[in-house]
């Protein structure tokens, strides 16, 4: 299951959505979750789910990394689906299992919440997977750069953010080491109920998180070795500029905004 999480990972490539601007990527992410949020009835998932597989098609991403991000969110989305199914209300009833009743509109606000579940995890997956880590601060920082006229540090929190992008992958192999040494030792992680396995946790935790305050430190001497001050005089390989492609993705996003809102001003 841990191998399954590819947050934080990157898919090198040279597609269309790669070769997009960090920052251009990283607004268009935001959109899109704002637009999955503003998604009126359960139709309209249909033109952002068409969406969402032009975009991998044009990321060349494998479609098994994709179902694969979806993976670890399974048990949430069946947890999302069900709480929805059996404790919403409604005027129609569909089926009627003694004192359970499903209705309609308790169906279709479970397939909703649903489909917004996994178009928010591919969503952010497709940003992770096209985009460097070093892009992705660079992207972040000269976002946020406005703000350093209120003194807010905009280098420093883009760095923190995508270091913590960067080692959750690391985090994970060193997890899955741990737990394959534990169950070598006679640990189990698989059988109990819910409380044991828990308490199953416990050695992999500790020494999980002894080993990512190691690193931490480690990291820190390291940037403080190479005399790291900040963003104050930093240079960059490459320069970040829009282009046309850019553009188009805009526009594109543009034209989902009026597909999704149009009809709601409309009708």
């Amino acid at each position: 299951m841990l191998r399954d999480i590819t947050l934080g990972q990157y898919y090198p490539g040279d597609s269309p959505i790669h070769r997009l601007d960090p920052r251009a990527k990283i607004i268009l992410t935001f959109l899109f979750i704002i637009l999955v949020f503003l998604v009126p009835s359960l139709w309209f998932y249909i033109p952002i789910a068409l969406y969402l597989v032009l975009a991998i098609s044009l990321s060349k991403l494998p479609l098994r990394m994709m179902l694969r991000s979806l993976k670890p969110m399974r048990i949430l989305l069946i947890i999302t689906f069900v709480l929805n199914l059996f404790f919403g209300t409604g005027s129609r009833e569909l089926l009627r299992l003694g004192p359970i009743v499903i209705w309609q509109e308790g169906l279709l606000q479970a397939l909703v919440f649903s489909f917004r579940l996994v178009f928010l995890v591919t969503g952010s997956s497709i940003l992770t997977l096209t985009t460097a880590p070093v892009t992705l601060t660079d992207g972040l920082e000269r976002l946020a750069s406005p703000l350093k006229i209120i003194k807010f540090p905009a280098h420093e929190m883009a760095m923190m953010m995508t270091i913590a992008l960067r080692f959750i992958p690391t985090l994970i192999e060193e997890a899955d080491k741990i737990m394959k040494a534990q169950t070598a030792r006679g640990a189990d992680f698989e059988t109990g109920n819910l409380l044991a396995r828990a308490r199953a946790m416990i050695p992999l935790l500790v020494p999980l998180f002894i080993s990512a305050f190691r690193r931490a430190g480690d990291l820190a001497m390291a940037m403080e070795a190479r005399c790291y001050r900040g963003g104050e005089g930093r240079t960059r390989l490459h320069k970040l500029q829009y282009t046309r492609r850019d553009l188009i993705a805009f526009l594109s996003m543009a034209l989902m905004y009026a597909i999704i809102l149009l009809p709601r001003f409309i009708f």
